[in-house]
């Protein structure tokens, strides 16, 4: 029962902190992590140990596919090359600078700095995505940073593995099983993921049944999660290539109805996930400190020299690769700014602890992994101080820097797109006007309704730069013809996005607005 009330508190404390941090406009994450870290000291409180079960198998999976699911297929092929550099070789140049940071500043053997530096070399998709949510970054830009984040972790988890092997069993590292070990991760995530994909693609075609539709997107993340940890191969690459794969064509799959309530509901499961997994890192840090040995009270000072070397590693190896992709032209035009944006928000987050929790407690011989608890304080710590340092300070980088689109931009494209949608809509109005299979009455309630939508984009636009038909049976016309017109609508907002006319955000935005009215529609 004390377990059961203990959740319980953190899932109200964490909904309270959440709520307050949207209504003062800073990083949940962030003010999650200070006020579990905060609730941790006050005398009295239980202590908090973190199960990698509950991290690993319960929270990871729908954070992640509900990260992937967010990743727009369009500015993902075009910064797929930065992508891999990153996911790979600033992996391997953060392991290999904070390795060798710990073994000079820390009382860690080389062994465990090694494992250290392996479970920090990554940041990480739930905190960049949860920060990132509220910034107006260019679009390539946001999806650089969140592919990066969701696509590194398979080779950090590689290093782990070595890392931890080399830790337990006193070995020298062999270079040849990791690089085939991180193919069979990464390949194997991959093709599981997709065929978990394919599966659910074929399912949810199939089915119409809100309740079940709902239950199947529930499940997904965990059926590709479990079946790729079973064939030993990756269950984060697996995660994320199945919501890539099925965000990619979700709003096929299913109808207005179905993908409202299918938002409402994963919206709800991710805000619960993100508060209470953040509140947790922020209670467990005091518990893990007064595990330490007497000789390792200096942390804090082994932790920042560790996120300063993060911090440095990133930008030295950002600021080449952009002056690269500036000639490409991958990113749009690009200057100093882009290169510190990318550094500041590079976080650690959840996965790093997870990988941490999940490095064995003994060595092979039986005895207990020396040095394991300075490495998880050292981990939580570095984890602490990205969310709140730079969780903190972010929106202000991203201000300063320039590269932030303006409000008016979001209005403007948004604008012009509704002006187009009701264009398309009229003139579909027009065509059936001149079938005049259509009572008056109904065409013109109709044309009267796109006309409005029309004005009010103009004004955005604007201000920024004798019929027998029955009351009941017009207004059945209306609904059927609107429904109509709305399919218009929505293909012409398709064809905007294909066209490379819109964001993919204002794309969402009013596919939205398209499936509520529909909605409307179907609910009188």
């Amino acid at each position: 029962m004390r377990s059961v009330g203990t959740v319980l508190a953190l899932v109200v404390l964490a909904t309270v902190v959440a709520t307050f941090a949207r209504r003062w406009r800073i990083p949940a994450p962030s003010l999650l992590v200070v006020a579990g870290l905060a609730v941790a000291l006050l005398p009295g409180t239980p202590q908090i140990e973190i199960s990698p079960d509950i991290i690993g198998l319960v929270v990871l999976p729908p954070l992640l596919y509900a990260s992937a699911e967010e990743m727009p297929w369009r500015e993902l092929r075009a910064v797929w090359k930065p992508v891999g550099v990153l996911a790979i070789g600033l992996v391997l140049a953060s392991a290999a600078a904070v390795s060798a940071v710990a073994v000079w500043v820390t009382p860690l053997s080389w062994q465990m700095a090694f494992v250290l530096g392996a479970v920090l070399a990554s940041t990480d998709p739930v905190a960049v995505t949860a920060l990132g949510r509220r910034l107006s970054l260019p679009p390539r830009v946001q999806v650089l940073v969140q592919a990066e984040s969701l696509f590194n972790d398979a080779t950090s988890l590689v290093l782990v593995r070595v890392a931890a092997g080399i830790a337990v069993a006193s070995a020298a590292a062999n270079w040849g099983a990791a690089g085939g070990q991180f193919l069979l991760l990464a390949g194997g995530g991959t093709l599981i993921g997709a065929a978990v994909a394919a599966v659910i693609t074929l399912i949810r075609r199939r089915t119409e049944d809100p309740v079940l539709e709902t239950v199947i997107a529930l499940v997904t993340p965990y059926a590709a999660y479990l079946l790729a940890e079973a064939a030993h191969t990756s269950g984060v690459t697996s995660c994320v290539v199945a919501g890539v794969v099925l965000g990619g064509r979700g709003d096929r799959l299913t109808n207005a109805r179905i993908r409202l309530q299918l938002h409402a509901v994963y919206g709800t499961v991710v805000f619960l996930l993100e508060s209470v997994v953040f509140s947790l890192i922020g209670l467990a840090l005091p518990a893990e400190v007064r595990a330490l040995a007497d000789g390792d009270r200096a942390w804090p000072l082994y932790a920042l020299a560790v996120a300063g070397t993060l911090v440095a590693v990133r930008l030295l190896w950002i600021a080449p690769l952009s002056a690269v992709v500036q000639h490409k032209g991958a990113l749009g035009r690009m200057n100093w700014r882009v290169p510190v944006v990318l550094t500041w928000a590079g976080t650690r987050g959840v996965m790093p602890l997870a990988a941490a929790l999940s490095i064995p407690v003994v060595a092979k011989d039986g005895t207990a992994l020396a040095d394991r608890p300075l490495v998880l304080v050292l981990t939580t710590s570095v984890v602490v101080v990205t969310l709140v340092v730079q969780g903190f300070s972010l929106a202000p980088v991203v201000r300063r820097s320039g590269i932030a689109l303006e409000p008016a931009h979001t209005v403007r494209e948004e604008a012009e797109a509704r002006s187009r949608l009701a264009h398309a809509g009229l003139a579909r109005l027009e065509e059936l006007a001149e079938l005049e299979a259509v009572p008056d009455i109904v065409l013109d309630r109709l044309r009267r309704s796109l006309n409005a939508r029309l004005d009010d984009a103009r004004e955005r636009l604007a201000h920024n730069s004798g019929n027998t038909t029955t009351a009941e049976s017009t207004d059945l016309v209306y609904r059927q013809l609107r429904r109509d017109l709305i399919a218009v609508e929505t293909a012409e907002l398709q064809s905007l996005y294909d066209a490379h006319r819109i964001s993919d955000t204002t794309r969402r935005r009013l596919q939205r607005s398209l499936d509520l009215e529909e909605t409307r529609l179907a609910g009188a």
